[in-house]
């Protein structure tokens, strides 16, 4: 039988959360369409791309498309990126007026070279006091621009970290304490350096440590090599972590998250068809096209179907076939016998 307390309720700030299974921020998947799916199947939380601060105080149109709501979702974070603590600052003002989103998230993480030059990303994992002052700086803003709009309701800020620059340069532990000290909310660790990028093994270790020094303060998310339900399992029982961020494992798979919640709740789950995932997948090309016109939406798809086709034999014929498609009618002709 399943030890069912491994799913549970978390509160973020005073923002309450029904369960413990979240689908993490990633660039060019977990747009509008695809979090809608990944609600319906279970993800308590979901957080938008990351969103440039620079870019949404200099009125670009495309941070605003990231940072569209679903209708599905019950709640939802904005994460943005910026090194930069007076930019990020007025970045919160723009997001607070242009979305409904309950929790602001700071990449602390991202490994993307452009990114860490920019002084965001891991650039912020390398550096504390960089990492507190942006912190500090966000959530002040939030706390001045609810104050001002008090129908608003609060909005917490949360993290999110590596565990450190390099092997030899493991920071996480003085992150949090910066985290801690400038108000953050929740962090959540991807237990990788920024060395590693998305390569070899994520050390679990580090988010047992992390839970520890926090010592049920705010709470702790683990992200890093959890992708399926048996390694979300692993995770909340190895590592005491409060929540599970799947990331690429749940890419061409919403359904991850009810195996998963099926899993710590019942001790097991049923498996999900090929044809129930590209089902799912041309509902999100559907929302897709709502969203941003047909071609845009079919070129974006390209990528995801690939993802959706996961698993099928002779994927790699498929898939490259998959990466000329321009049309939703060309998606439907390719991919009808399957489902």
């Amino acid at each position: 039988m399943a030890d069912k307390a491994l799913y549970h309720p978390v509160d973020i700030g005073g923002v309450h959360l029904d369960g413990n299974l979240f689908l993490a921020p990633i660039a060019g998947y977990s747009d509008r369409a695809f979090r809608t799916l990944c609600v319906e199947c279970g993800a308590a939380l979901c957080t938008t791309e990351m969103v440039s601060a620079e870019a949404l105080t200099r009125g670009s149109g495309k941070t605003e498309e990231l940072m569209a709501r679903s209708p599905s979702e019950k709640t939802y974070a904005v994460q943005i990126f910026g090194g930069n603590a007076d930019v990020m600052a007025r970045a919160v003002s723009l997001v607070l007026e242009k979305t409904s989103c309950e929790i602001i998230d700071i990449n602390g993480g991202c490994p993307v070279p452009k990114i860490v030059k920019s002084g965001a990303g891991s650039m912020l994992t390398k550096e504390p006091d960089r990492l507190f002052s942006i912190v500090k700086a966000v959530r002040e803003a939030s706390e001045a621009y609810t104050a001002e709009h008090p129908e608003r309701g609060s909005v917490p800020v949360t993290v999110k970290i590596r565990s450190g620059w390099d092997a030899d340069h493991l920071t996480w532990k003085e992150c949090a304490a910066a985290a801690l000290e400038a108000g953050a909310a929740a962090i959540t660790i991807h237990a990788r350096t920024r060395a590693q990028g998305y390569e070899g093994k994520a050390d679990w270790g580090i988010q047992a440590g992390l839970v520890s020094f926090v010592a049920g303060r705010i709470p702790v998310f683990g992200s890093g090599d959890a992708n399926s339900p048996e390694t979300a399992k692993r995770m909340l029982e190895e590592t005491g972590v409060d929540a599970v961020m799947f990331a690429r494992g749940a890419m061409g798979d919403p359904f991850l998250f009810t195996r998963a919640r099926q899993l710590l709740t019942e001790g097991a789950y049923e498996p999900t068809g090929i044809s129930d995932r590209l089902r799912a997948g041309f509902r999100e090309l559907d929302i897709a096209m709502q969203d941003k016109g047909e071609a845009a939406a079919c070129l974006e798809m390209r990528k995801k179907f690939a993802s959706y086709t996961s698993g099928i034999r002779g994927g790699g014929v498929l898939r490259s076939k998959i990466v000329r498609c321009s049309t939703a009618a060309e998606y439907r002709e390719l991919l009808e016998e399957y489902l």
